[in-house]
């Protein structure tokens, strides 16, 4: 059975998030971190997302970018993005703007854990799968979005995959949405509340390198499909500096 909650951990929670080990203790952050690195040599331009760790670094790439620090490093999957899209909703509806300070500082503040029952940190079961499986949608849309996943490369990435311990159910779902064409508006749809929106945005600025043109494009895109106010934005990306650190480029 499915459990897209347990495939977001994964997903994200590979840099040493509670229950996964870090890439340099083995497991799956360290089997997908190699192979990150293999297929980043052969899949152009992926990898410069803040999650090229865990499941991700397979589907991501691992060529530089940026890496979740702080506590951030230490929270996995639906628990991360809602700490990130809650501080920057917060700080949004406080009316603070968007300075330096806020951006990043070596003493990186802690991100304020969501609170729970709310579209942040859902506590019904039923309500984490969904919110789970619309991030992972926001996630590997994000990651086709320069435009560099064809179908040599998807195949890779089955091939590679078939390697991970990972269920059956999990596999067909993150193949599924590789192989769909890329649908801004399928994405956008799976907000149903301002806070949700906030979260999927947030997600997929985990997984895409700004510094590419089509990635930047894409999230502008995406924003506007949410319906999400530039301040919020900002925010957003503010808050994604503060949590990040630059990543080491593979040799």
């Amino acid at each position: 059975m499915f459990d897209a909650k347990r495939l977001l951990d994964q997903f994200v929670g590979g840099q040493g998030g509670p229950g996964f080990p870090n890439q340099g203790q083995g497991g799956l952050g360290n089997l997908a971190g190699g192979l990150g690195q293999m297929l980043g040599n052969n899949i152009g331009g992926i990898g410069g997302g803040a999650v090229a760790g865990g499941l991700a670094a397979l589907l991501l790439g691992s060529k530089g970018g940026r890496k979740l620090a702080g506590n951030a490093l230490q929270l996995g999957g639906m628990a991360v993005v809602g700490a990130i899209a809650y501080k920057a909703y917060r700080d949004w509806q406080s009316g603070k703007t968007v300075t330096q300070s806020t951006i990043a500082s070596d003493e990186r503040p802690a991100l304020p854990p969501p609170p729970g029952g709310t579209p942040f940190a859902p506590t019904a079961e039923s309500e984490q799968q969904s919110l789970s499986r619309h991030l992972l949608r926001a996630m590997i849309a994000a990651a086709k979005a320069d435009g560099h996943i064809d179908a040599k490369e998807q195949n890779a990435i089955f091939s590679e995959m078939d390697k991970l311990t990972l269920d059956a159910d999990d596999k067909a779902f993150v193949m599924d949405e590789l192989r769909k064409p890329l649908d801004v508006d399928a994405v956008a749809r799976g907000a149903r509340t301002p806070e949700e929106a906030a979260s999927i945005y947030a997600a997929s600025l985990l997984a895409v390198d700004i510094d590419n043109a089509s990635e930047r494009a894409y999230l502008g895109l995406l924003a506007a499909r949410l319906k999400l106010d530039d301040a919020l934005v900002k925010h957003l990306h503010a808050t994604i500096e503060g949590a990040t650190v630059p990543a080491p480029v593979p040799v």
